[in-house]
């Protein structure tokens, strides 16, 4: 997935402005994400792009870098 693809994805999810939609950008600090928010975050990643992120990976998804990364970790499993 495309960097675009996934600043989309996130922006239209948690009512973001795409332009603060950055890789070094924190989803709690920076984005505004609650714990409902990532959930929902995570439903929608998987239906675009056609992985399972495990549950119990999602605490470490802290930074939308971090959401790339696991997308392609996930991809390459």
């Amino acid at each position: 997935m495309d960097f675009e693809k996934l600043q989309e994805i996130i922006a239209d999810n948690l009512d973001a402005d795409k332009e603060d939609v950055k890789p070094e950008a924190k989803l709690v600090d920076d984005l505004d994400a609650d714990s409902l928010a990532v959930v929902e975050l995570q439903m929608a990643i998987e239906d675009e792009c056609g992985v399972k992120i495990p549950d119990e990976d999602i605490p470490k998804l802290v930074t939308v870098q971090d959401i790339m990364d696991e997308i392609e970790k996930c991809k390459n499993a």
